[in-house]
């Protein structure tokens, strides 16, 4: 039998990249939804043609290249779906993609791509899209009930209890599950999925999703505990002692704050609350402790993913002014020859929130080069002005690296009444460490050996944020999978979990 050739050879030469249809900025800002609808199967089909069956294919690499990721850290197995979609095999397509994703519905959605900026497609022209073909495969299933529950066969009668239920929590949760332990999640808020429900606003992940999701893993088993803030109301002692084994995936949630004069003022939020606070309010009204940013000047420090959310809440809340600070300068337009690919591109990039901003206030938010200098507050106490001060990057004479510093004069002040701190995080919350014993490296992670998740205290297993740092949700299931198979294996003296 004659073998066929994957994909259509030409038709990365025969079709353009088209994305799906975003609805345009000035009517998305009127509520909360995603903005994004999906396109016609034909059409999907020719985006999945584009791909090129290449001899290697980077987009699943998931390697680190010039300290950053180079495709899926998730070894997705892009061109195989691909073809499998162009060819119309749906059902094949999502067999395919849920062998190393364990929630395509959640990724498809929230991740920034790496592997389209890995793409081969996307050296001299661009990248097919493969996080629309991924989303398209996965509600294929969601519609064709192929993503109904299917619980083990045989439980194994061991006990497992996961402390968070991000998506490195839900991604080990899946797995252990499968191999027919008994899970028990445990979430200290009032519904799970971690920052996916609460860090991401509703138009980039509309919550149903993790709804949807959540029933689909409770008919397979997986127990859920949500307002149980183990090491606090729930004793860690009573978890070691009732499990087998206890993996943390708390998250990389203490806030990176800002110190500058006037700290204390009335305004200043980081916006990790603002944005949960949002996120309740919009799905059930709830005002309490609400920042509502309604005909206020809005102020955003910082420029990455979580700045530009801030950005996109504020402009639909109807702000009226938003500026985004970012210390480092502007990155440039086009690559630059020092990072060519398959690096991650560290070029400009106007994102939703910025595109709705320069559509309602008629200007980019961004100011870049520049940092806080002061809050100024009123008599009341209450913010009024930021002080900021604009900075050049300058060589230590030391140690060769460049820092950004302040230039002498360059002070200005803009109009502030609230501001958002979106500056990262700096580690997990320590009270959950201490609860359990576990050691603690010099970034305040979890510490384990390198490439391993098991704590310093027996039975105890750490994952995702938590133990990585701040990272992609495709990081976090990534080592929800890994550390399900460190656990699989210490309980069963052996491991088919699949990693890849």
């Amino acid at each position: 039998m004659e073998e066929k050739a994957m994909g259509k050879p030409t038709g990365f030469m025969e079709y353009e990249r088209k994305d799906n249809a975003a609805i345009e900025p000035l009517e998305r800002i009127k509520n909360f939804n995603e903005f994004h609808a999906p396109m016609r199967e034909k059409d999907r089909k020719e985006q999945a043609a584009r791909c090129m069956n290449c001899g290697v294919p980077f987009c699943q690499s998931g390697m680190m290249i010039g300290g950053m990721a180079s495709g899926c850290p998730l070894n997705n197995l892009v061109p195989e779906w691909n073809d499998l979609i162009y060819r119309g095999n749906y059902e094949k397509a999502l067999q395919m993609l849920r062998q190393t994703n364990n929630f395509p519905e959640f990724t498809s959605r929230v991740c920034p791509a790496l592997c389209e900026a890995a793409c081969t497609c996307g050296l001299h022209d661009t990248p097919v899209t493969c996080k629309a073909n991924e989303n398209y495969i996965v509600e294929y299933g969601y519609r064709h009930g192929l993503m109904e529950a299917n619980p083990p066969k045989v439980r194994t009668g061991k006990k497992i209890a996961i402390v968070g239920s991000g998506p490195s929590g839900l991604a080990a949760a899946d797995q252990l599950n499968k191999r027919g332990h008994s899970v028990t999640v445990y979430e200290r808020n009032d519904h799970i999925g971690g920052l996916l429900m609460y860090g991401i606003p509703n138009m980039k992940l509309e919550k149903w999703v993790i709804d949807r999701k959540q029933k689909v893993m409770e008919k397979e088993g997986i127990r859920f505990v949500v307002n149980a803030n183990v090491g606090k109301d729930i004793k860690a002692s009573d978890l070691l002692q009732q499990y087998d084994s206890v993996i943390l995936c708390c998250g990389a949630s203490n806030p990176r704050d800002i110190k500058a004069p006037g700290r204390e003022a009335d305004g200043i939020y980081f916006a990790v609350d603002f944005l949960t606070r949002s996120t309740k309010n919009v799905l059930t009204g709830e005002k309490k402790n609400w920042v509502n940013t309604k005909g206020k000047n809005v102020v955003v420090i910082g420029g990455g993913d979580t700045g530009n959310d801030c950005v996109g809440t504020a402009v639909r809340q109807g702000a009226k002014s938003v500026v985004q600070i970012e210390m480092m300068p502007k990155l440039p337009d086009q690559r630059a020859q020092n990072n060519p690919w398959p690096e991650w591109p560290r070029v400009c990039k106007t994102d939703y929130g910025q595109e709705e901003a320069i559509a309602v206030y008629g200007q980019d938010p961004r100011i870049y080069q520049a940092t806080v200098k002061e809050f100024i507050a009123d008599k009341n106490g209450k913010l009024k002005k930021v002080k900021l001060v604009k900075l050049e990057p300058k060589k230590d004479p030391k140690t060769g690296r460049m820092n950004m510093t302040e230039i002498a004069g360059s002070e200005f002040e803009i109009p502030a009444d609230y501001v958002l701190i979106a500056a990262g995080f700096l580690g997990t919350q320590d009270y959950i460490a201490k609860a359990f014993g576990v050691e603690l490296n010099q970034r305040t992670n979890v510490a384990t050996e390198p490439g391993k998740y098991a704590t310093n205290v027996k039975n105890v297993f750490t994952a995702g944020d938590m133990h990585r740092g701040q990272s992609l949700v495709v990081w976090a299931i990534r080592e929800g999978r890994e550390v399900a198979h460190d656990v699989d294996a210490s309980l069963m003296g052996y491991s088919y979990l699949s990693v890849q």
